[in-house]
């Protein structure tokens, strides 16, 4: 059932941004996708689980747009300015989505579901399991660890280290989205620091 788990968690999105988590309920979020509330209840398990799901997935796509940014102009661009619009696409997101700042901070505030780890094993929560969040470190680890991979085969010898050169600008970006500045001053910073 991909199309209705992917209509609740839009639905749910969409619920999140017109009022606090607390505040929605999981009867709005079902007609808003279109199906049954035991529906909802058959693929999330609860409000709890639902909130899992939409973190992961607003982690997910994150994470897919680090990449993305990555790949653009793979070969014609030069990997520092591929790093750089990583960084950018890192601050653009915090911004404009309060999940992905949540995840990437750890800080939560009160409009936001705070999903808790799964229950441990031989208590099993009821519904679906699903994969643990990541901390904000781990987040960071992965965008850095997809940097590398992407750009390892056109860094430049005699560069700074790849591996230090992602996570300065992983970390670079994280500080812009702590200390809002126009994002496309991170792309300058980032290359400035990679020079």
């Amino acid at each position: 059932m991909p199309a209705a788990r992917e209509s609740l968690l839009d639905a749910a999105f969409a619920a999140l941004e017109r009022r606090p988590w607390r505040r929605v309920r999981m009867s709005e979020v079902a007609a808003a996708a279109g199906v049954s509330r035991q529906t909802l209840y058959n693929e999330f398990g609860g409000k709890e689980g639902l909130a899992r799901a939409l973190v992961r997935r607003e982690a997910d796509a994150y994470l897919y747009g680090v990449e993305r940014a990555l790949s653009e102009g793979s070969g014609a661009a030069a990997p520092r300015d591929r790093l750089a619009a990583a960084a950018v696409w890192t601050v653009r997101s915090a911004t404009e989505n309060p999940l992905v700042r949540a995840v990437l901070t750890g800080c939560w505030d009160e409009r936001l579901p705070k999903p808790v780890s799964p229950s441990p094993p031989g208590n099993p929560a009821p519904g679906p399991a699903l994969d643990s969040l990541p901390a904000p470190g781990e987040l960071l680890g992965a965008a850095r660890d997809r940097a590398v991979r992407l750009l390892e085969s056109d860094w430049p010898p005699g560069a700074v280290e790849l591996p230090l050169a992602c996570e300065a600008a992983t970390r670079l970006a994280l500080s812009y989205v702590l200390a809002p500045a126009p994002a496309s001053d991170v792309a300058h910073m980032v290359r400035t620091v990679l020079a």
